[in-house]
C-alpha cells in the first residue's frame, strides 16, 4: 500500500512537473532564431575567442539554460561557423535553450602539434582555458543586467570531435594535480604537465589566462559528439553528469581507447565506450548513443545526415530530466549547486529518463526523489 502511495504522490507531483518546463527544451517550439556575435574574453581581442549567441525569435522567457557547443578541427582548423555548429545551436535554441558555438585557440605549429606531446598538451590546455572563460563570461554578464536572459545553474558544455574533448577535460579535471608531473615526449624529453598547466594559467591554476575572474566555471554537464578523455580515472563519483555519442569504427577519436587522429605521435583519446563504462562504475548519471559500424565524420554535414538530427534529440531528451524546470525544490531552500547524479530505477540500477516510469532522482547533495514523468 505504501509503495502504491509513493507512485500516486510521484504522479500527483510529476504532472506539476512538466507543466512547469510549459513543453520546451524537448521539441523546436520557436520557428527562428537571431544570432549576435560577442568577444568573450576581457584579456584577449581576437577571433579565437568569438562566439555566436544563438535565442530563439519571440521567446519572453527570462531564465533560460544554456549549451555551449564546439568545433571539431583536431586542435589545427574548425570554426564557430560549420555546419554541425550552426544546425545544434539552431535547432536547440528552438528548442528554448540559449546556445553559444564558440571559437578557442587552435594549434600555432601543424608539425609540432602532431609530434610533440608537450605541444598537444599546451595547446588543449589553452581551448579548455578558452572554455572556461565562456562560462564565467554567462555569470558575469548575468551580474550585469543578464542581457541573454539565462539561468546561471544550467549550463552545459559539449561540441564535435576536438571541441567534445575540450568540454570533457573542461568539466573532469578537477585539480592541478590530476594531471601528470612528469610526461616523456616522442622525443624522449621529459616535462611536467602540471607546471605546463599553471604556467598557461598565469597564477590562475585551471581557471586560466582568458579572463572574467570571479565567477564559477563549474557546468551542469557534457555532451560529447565523437569525443574522448585522455584520462578516463578523471570521471570520478563528483563529476556531472555526460551524453556521449559515438561510431564503433571510430579511430580519429577511439570509440575505446587509442592515440588522437589515430597517429601514434598523439596523446591518447578513450571515448565512449570506455566513458560510459566508468561513469556508470563511478555512478554518475549518463547515457550514450552508439552508431555501430560509424567512423568519426557523421556530424560534419549537420542536420544533412539523420545520425546528427538523431543525436540532436537523444541528446534533448538526456538533458531534459536535469533542468530545474524539472526538479522539486523547496523554495526556501534553493541550492544553485544541486544536481542530479544519478538515476535508478526500483531495483537499484542505474538508467535513463524514461516516460510513465517511476525512477529515483539522486542529487548532489545528498538528497533522493521519486518521480515520474507522464507522456
Amino acid at each position: 500500500m505504501k509503495k502504491i502511495l509513493l507512485i500516486i504522490l510521484s504522479v500527483i507531483t510529476s504532472n506539476l512537473i512538466y507543466c512547469q518546463c510549459n513543453g520546451r527544451y524537448q521539441t523546436e517550439i520557436f520557428n527562428s532564431v537571431s544570432k549576435v556575435s560577442v568577444n568573450y574574453s576581457d584579456i584577449y581581442n581576437d577571433g579565437f575567442h568569438e562566439m555566436d549567441i544563438y535565442t530563439a525569435d519571440g521567446d519572453t522567457e527570462i531564465n533560460r539554460p544554456v549549451i555551449i557547443y564546439m568545433h571539431g578541427g583536431s586542435f589545427t582548423g574548425g570554426d564557430k561557423s560549420t555546419s554541425d555548429c550552426v544546425d545544434f545551436c539552431e535547432s536547440f535554441a528552438k528548442r528554448g535553450y540559449v546556445t553559444i558555438s564558440m571559437n578557442y585557440r587552435l594549434a600555432n605549429n601543424v608539425i609540432s602539434f602532431l609530434t610533440s606531446n608537450e605541444t598537444q598538451f599546451e595547446t588543449v590546455l589553452k581551448a579548455v582555458y578558452d572554455a572556461k572563460s565562456v562560462v564565467r563570461f554567462l555569470r558575469k554578464d548575468f551580474e550585469n543586467g543578464n542581457n541573454y536572459s539565462i539561468d546561471t545553474s544550467t549550463i552545459f558544455v559539449g561540441g564535435y570531435s576536438a571541441g567534445a574533448v575540450v568540454a570533457i577535460h573542461q568539466t573532469y579535471i578537477d585539480a592541478i594535480d590530476d594531471l601528470p608531473s612528469l610526461f616523456t615526449d616522442n622525443n624522449g624529453n621529459t616535462f611536467n604537465v602540471q607546471n605546463l598547466a599553471t604556467t598557461i594559467g598565469s597564477g590562475n591554476e585551471l581557471e586560466g589566462d582568458a579572463g572574467n575572474y570571479g565567477f564559477s566555471s563549474r557546468v551542469s554537464g557534457v555532451i560529447s559528439y565523437a569525443g574522448g578523455i585522455n584520462d578516463i580515472n578523471w570521471i570520478d563519483e563528483d563529476d556531472e553528469p555526460i551524453v556521449s555519442i559515438h561510431g564503433t569504427s571510430d579511430l580519429t577519436v577511439n570509440y575505446n581507447c587509442g592515440p588522437g587522429q589515430n597517429n601514434s605521435l598523439v596523446l591518447t583519446l578513450c571515448g565512449a565506450g570506455e566513458m560510459q563504462p566508468q561513469a556508470n562504475l563511478v555512478g554518475i548519471n549518463n547515457d550514450a548513443l552508439i552508431f555501430n559500424n560509424e567512423g568519426h565524420l557523421w556530424p560534419v554535414s549537420g542536420n544533412s545526415n539523420p545520425k546528427f538530427i538523431q543525436a540532436n534529440n537523444f541528446t534533448s531528451d538526456f538533458l531534459f530530466p536535469l533542468l530545474p524546470c524539472n526538479t522539486i525544490t523547496s523554495t526556501n531552500n534553493i541550492k544553485e549547486d544541486k544536481k542530479i547524479i544519478a538515476i535508478k530505477n526500483v531495483l537499484g540500477e542505474s538508467t535513463i529518463p524514461k516516460i510513465n516510469t517511476p525512477l529515483y532522482y539522486i542529487f548532489s547533495d545528498g538528497t533522493v526523489e521519486h518521480r515520474m514523468i507522464i507522456e
